[in-house]
């Protein structure tokens, strides 16, 4: 069997971690019985560990790039299989991780809160 053939391709479309837009190709090894995902992106490489599907390996690639910053991420399958199917099947987005909101510490965000404190739901009164 020729390297590849067979597995998925999945492109790859968000935002790096210095905020530019990129698309890349993810492919896939079969390593024994499970697969690793792997992107190139620049200088970047990308490789999982190895995982039973190849969606737990895009999974964990894309929960990977968040962690390092990537933001606004989507995927598209180019090829099941083996078998091109070029833009025929839906791009899935992958929400961003929650950003920790920054903390008021300064005098004016203080002064402020006194004046419109939070609700319990995090929203003004």
């Amino acid at each position: 069997m020729m390297d590849g053939e067979g597995l998925d391709k999945h492109q790859l479309a968000g935002l790096d971690n210095r905020e530019r837009g990129f698309s890349r190709p993810v492919e896939f090894d079969r390593v024994g019985e499970g697969y690793r995902a792997l992107l190139r992106y620049e200088t970047v490489r990308v490789t999982t560990e190895i995982h039973p599907t190849q969606d737990d390996a895009l999974t964990i690639l894309i929960q990977t790039l968040h962690s390092q910053g990537y933001r606004q991420l989507k995927t598209q399958r180019s090829f099941r299989d083996g078998i091109y199917l070029g833009s025929q099947e839906l791009w899935v987005e992958y929400p961003d991780p929650p950003q920790a909101e920054p903390a008021r510490f300064s005098l004016l965000g203080k002064v402020l809160s006194w004046f419109w404190p939070n609700s319990s739901d995090g929203s003004r009164s």
